[in-house]
């Protein structure tokens, strides 16, 4: 295996989910990597039909959070104090658009680690942008309303530590 394998294979290994962030805005060049990365994830057709919203406004942020948080049903920030979120969204009239909005998220969050960001998959978006208020956010963002929301992909720099990795489970692969 070459270094360049290594490197790769090493970063998808050692990248976990945070869910402690400094409330310090991620540098727009660390941002921009990530989003080169969502934009270059496999699609159905190669069509590349999901579509991603950088929202870092403070206020949106927080709004973001206060209605993830209650389709949960809680009042926690489910974003953890991440300074900015990454919504995915996926047009529906694509068969493939779960999956093709899902390789996007996988994509940011590989790429946030590879430069150095604290990343986190936050689900909800779906229930989120079918809600009034969701609806509306999609429309002043320009979002058809055919698209569903996919996934949050929140990042920052991570509090603290990242945590250490879970031992893998047995039968996890089944080599035919």
């Amino acid at each position: 295996m070459d270094d360049k394998s290594k490197i790769v294979l090493d970063c998808l290994k050692e990248r976990r989910s945070v869910r402690s962030y400094k409330p310090e805005q991620i540098r727009p060049e660390e941002l921009d990597a990530v989003l080169e990365a969502g934009e270059y994830a496999p699609t159905g057709m190669g069509l590349m039909s999901p579509l991603m919203v950088v929202v870092q406004d403070k206020d949106e942020v927080a709004e973001l959070s206060r209605l993830n948080a209650s389709v949960m049903g809680t009042d926690n920030d489910p974003f953890y104090g991440a300074p900015t979120v990454i919504v995915v969204f996926a047009d529906t009239t694509r068969g493939t658009y779960l999956y093709d909005g899902s390789l996007v998220m996988g994509n940011l969050l590989n790429a946030a680690h590879a430069v150095g960001l604290a990343s986190c998959w936050i689900h909800r978006a779906k229930e989120v942008f079918r809600l009034p208020e969701g609806q509306a956010l999609m429309k002043k963002w320009g979002v058809p309303e055919n698209f569903e929301g996919i996934g949050n992909c929140i990042l920052g720099y991570a509090a603290g530590e990242l945590p250490a990795p879970k031992p893998r489970k047995s039968g996890y692969v089944i080599k035919a």
